[in-house]
């Protein structure tokens, strides 16, 4: 029974993969960890195509089986329109890590199930929960003001660490003004779901195709219920700059391209448009005095390489440990989480960096293994092929990503 006013170890805010991924870690190390969820899962969400970077903390949570067994779409690698006019092209995660696939997943699903694992392990997970208010001591963060759908009162929970996995709902990065956008990645997204899709054979099945348009790219993702998300991209100028609607912008560049639209030639649209906009963003920090904060709510680098998911698992493997540590030895608070900013910090700035050089359409696929090979692996000690399948993992980088050893 949880009372009005209760103690826990950890509150986390948010469970998506990120707060679920941290959730779940922490009490699966014996922690007491509440997790506080506004909305009731299965609920929607974009960013479907996964990258075997995510793999090795979903195996700690002991979901790898459980993905097979649910029939997601395996992915092995991904299928390329892009640069200079050379044809399609494709990269295979296997050639760059211990991991031939990851997943292409609905996010409804994929998500349930990670919370539902978050309760398994043993935290403490409300659904329908809105959070109302930070508690202070001083400067220090010290728990929420919470309640819960059919509530007649709020409650309280106070913590020894809070951690913000809102996503793009950023309740602390608002609270404290910490949100620096990218002005040079600011982007619309418009999308719809498509049935009766052309689909490739063998291990590029499950491939994600991403394809270059003058001003903006399509992605193709196809899912394991028989439809394949399809959409467009494009700076938020240029979609502003044609004087169409999304959906009439949508369409004429679907009729326009090649790959994907032999892809979908003779299939139906199924759903509804949807659309976002202002992807890519970095926090100004990512800890204060007791508070952290993991995956979109930290930052997110633009849908082109898939990261978003994958930036999630790995921070939340991240963030668990560091907390692990920081409960056993509260004195290391500080040194820890500094730590953890370091090494999310160097991950994404090499990430960034490599977006706006991929960005460069007008270079010819070697030109993008080369740089891949700068960044990763500037001592050439492995093919620049492989060092681009690596980048696009994100397995590993320039650095060991959150102490991962």
């Amino acid at each position: 029974m949880i009372n009005t006013h209760d103690e826990f170890d950890v509150v986390v805010i948010g469970g998506g993969p990120g707060g679920s991924g941290t959730a779940g870690l922490l009490a699966q190390r014996g922690h007491r960890v509440l997790v506080l969820e506004r909305e009731k899962f299965p609920r929607y969400h974009i960013g479907e195509s996964l990258i075997t970077g995510s793999m090795p903390t979903l195996e700690e949570l002991g979901l790898k089986d459980r993905l097979d067994q649910m029939g997601f779409v395996k992915k092995y690698g991904g299928t390329l329109l892009w640069g200079r006019n050379q044809g399609t092209w494709d990269f295979r995660f296997a050639e760059a890590s211990n991991y031939e696939y990851a997943y292409q997943v609905r996010r409804a699903d994929f998500d349930s199930l990670l919370l539902a694992r978050a309760r398994e392990l043993g935290a403490t997970v409300f659904e329908e929960a809105t959070v109302k208010d930070l508690e202070f001591e001083g400067e220090r963060v010290t728990g929420v003001t919470y309640t819960v759908k059919g509530d007649a009162e709020p409650r309280t929970a106070r913590c020894r660490l809070l951690i913000d996995a809102t996503g793009q709902q950023h309740l602390l990065a608002r609270r404290f003004d910490l949100i620096e956008y990218h002005d040079d990645l600011r982007n619309i997204a418009v999308w719809s779901y498509w049935q009766g899709c052309k689909r490739y054979g063998g291990t590029r099945f499950g491939d994600t195709v991403t394809e270059n348009r003058p001003a903006g790219w399509f992605w193709f993702i196809p899912l394991h219920d028989g439809t394949v998300s399809v959409g467009y991209v494009t700076p938020i100028d240029e979609y502003k700059k044609s004087g169409k609607s999304l959906e009439d912008l949508y369409a004429s560049e679907l009729a326009a391209a090649e790959e994907v639209r032999a892809l979908t030639e003779g299939a139906t649209r199924v759903s509804g448009f949807r659309s976002i906009r202002d992807w890519s963003y970095t926090c100004t920090r990512f800890h204060g005095p007791g508070w952290a904060l993991v995956g979109d709510a930290a930052a997110f680098i633009d849908p082109l390489l898939s990261t978003g998911v994958g930036l999630a698992l790995r921070g939340a493997h991240g963030l668990a440990g560091a907390v692990d540590e920081i409960l056993n030895d509260p004195a290391s608070e500080e040194a820890v989480l500094a730590r953890y900013e370091k090494d999310y910090r160097e991950f994404l700035d090499s990430l960034l960096d490599f977006v706006r050089f991929f960005y460069d359409r007008t270079k010819h696929k070697e030109e993008y293994w080369d740089r891949a090979q700068k960044t990763l692996d500037p001592t050439k000690l492995r093919p620049r092929k492989i060092d681009f399948a690596t980048m696009l993992s994100g397995v590993s980088g320039i650095h060991a990503i959150f102490h991962d050893d």
